[in-house]
C-alpha cells in the first residue's frame, strides 16, 4: 500500500535528519548547549513494537525515509559535496558521539531562540579556544544571570 506524505511531514523529516547531522558534526562534541539549556524533556513513551530493521522495511516506508534527501540532493545541487562529507563525517563517529550528538540535537530542538542565539555565539567564541579556555569559560557561564550572559552574547556580536 502506498502512503502519500505531506509536504509538511517530508519537511519534518527532513529537519530530523539534518538536524541530527549538525548536532553530530556541531554540537555532539561540545558541552554548550548542557551551558545554555536545562535537560530536555524526557522522549515520549513508545507506542508498539519497534520499528523493523531497515531490510525488513517495505518499499514505500524505504521511500518515505529517503525522499526528502533525495529532494534535497537534487535541489541544491552546490550543497551536494558538503551533504556527502556530512555524511562520512557521522559514519566515522564512534556509538558515544553519536548519542552525544543526539542528546545536543535533542536539547536544541528544546531551546527557546534566545537561547539559540547566544548557542550560536558561544560556539563561535569556543572554536577559537584552547581546552582549557572553553572549560574557564563554560565555569564563567554557570556562574552568570540571564542578564549577564545576554551582555556577554552582545559584547562578542560587536566584537565580529
Amino acid at each position: 500500500m502506498s502512503r502519500t506524505v505531506s509536504p509538511t511531514r517530508r519537511t519534518r523529516l527532513l529537519q530530523t535528519v539534518l538536524a541530527q547531522l549538525l548536532a553530530g558534526l556541531f554540537l555532539g562534541g561540545m558541552l554548550v548547549p548542557a551551558a545554555v539549556a536545562g535537560d530536555p524533556p524526557p522522549p515520549p513513551p513508545a507506542h508498539g513494537p519497534p520499528p523493523p530493521a531497515w531490510d525488513q522495511l517495505t518499499a514505500a516506508q524505504r521511500e518515505l525515509l529517503i525522499a526528502p534527501i533525495r529532494d534535497r540532493w537534487n535541489s541544491e545541487p552546490e550543497r551536494r559535496q558538503n551533504m556527502l562529507d556530512h555524511a562520512r563525517r557521522w559514519q566515522e563517529l564512534t556509538p558515544e558521539q553519536r548519542r552525544r550528538a543526539r542528546h545536543g540535537r535533542n536539547r536544541w530542538e528544546h531551546m527557546n531562540p534566545e537561547q539559540r542565539a547566544q548557542t550560536r555565539v558561544l560556539f563561535k567564541a569556543m572554536r577559537e579556544m584552547t581546552p582549557e579556555q572553553r572549560s574557564a569559560l563554560k565555569a564563567q557561564w554557570r556562574q552568570m544571570t540571564p542578564e549577564q550572559r545576554r551582555d556577554w552574547v552582545e559584547r562578542q556580536r560587536g566584537e565580529e
